[in-house]
């Protein structure tokens, strides 16, 4: 069985590093560099880095902040955020990414996805669906601009579009679970990992080691993402990995 990834996230605004509940009511959690040193010497898998403004904001992604970050990391860094072309990856990469989470700009221009995959290879591709509930028939639509923009298409739809495009991962967020400490949607989840060949990284909601038991049994997650348990001590990575080993998942332990 293949090991279960545990990644902490850096949501970055203005440079900080801030957490919300449902994408709204930011609070700072502090400076990237150092809490993406932190988690990892703490025994995460991975840091994902998300500057949740640049797109908003119509800017580029914050090269110096991803700079510092990655030259206290050893792990594998993914960065997504302002990233609109390959222009704009390649850039990413060259500060100290591996990898590079799009969404917005896939949404707009899915032949990004294609272009990047094919330039620096489909490991390095992640697509990012914010995904929401809703009564269309649908089930989940996708939204883009950190949560500000209803795209009226559906999750799984777009899932599947993005694979057949090159992405490697999915990096998957329930909206209605943001920040909320209710556990991860893991209906939403399964649905996503069932209907894709490539891993599902679960976030949005994480609150205890039971959820993350719960989204790797139930919700079929490859990984699973979590930010504000860790960035305010709430739970440390070392024991939430004890525990997922006692209940039978198989986790990379801390170094």
């Amino acid at each position: 069985m293949l090991t279960k990834r545990i990644i902490a996230c850096l949501d970055v605004n203005d440079g900080r590093v801030v957490k919300g509940v449902q994408f709204v009511n930011l609070r700072d959690a502090g400076d990237p560099a150092e809490l993406a040193k932190a988690h990892s010497e703490a025994g995460a898998d991975e840091i994902v880095l998300l500057d949740i403004s640049a797109t908003h904001q119509g800017r580029a992604t914050l090269l110096e902040t991803v700079r510092r970050t990655a030259r206290q990391l050893f792990i594998p860094f993914t960065v997504g955020g302002g990233i609109r072309s390959l222009e704009d990856a390649g850039a990413v990469f060259a500060a100290g990414a591996d990898k590079i989470s799009i969404n917005s700009a896939a949404l707009a221009d899915p032949t990004l996805i294609t272009g990047i995959a094919e330039r620096f290879g489909s490991q390095a591709v992640v697509v990012a669906i914010d995904a929401k509930h809703c009564d269309d028939g649908l089930h989940w639509r996708a939204f883009t601009l950190g949560g500000r923009g209803d795209t009226g298409r559906g999750a799984v739809e777009w899932a599947r579009e993005a694979e057949l495009r090159g992405a490697g991962e999915i990096l998957l967020t329930s909206m209605d679970r943001d920040g909320t400490g209710a556990g991860f949607d893991c209906e939403l989840t399964r649905v996503i990992a069932d209907s894709v060949r490539i891993p599902v990284i679960a976030s949005g909601g994480a609150g205890g080691a039971e959820h993350f038991v719960e989204v790797f049994r139930e919700g079929h997650a490859d990984a699973a993402l979590a930010a504000s348990i860790f960035h305010y001590g709430l739970r440390s990575l070392g024991e939430l990995k004890q525990q997922l080993g006692a209940q039978g998942i198989p986790v990379r332990w801390p170094c």
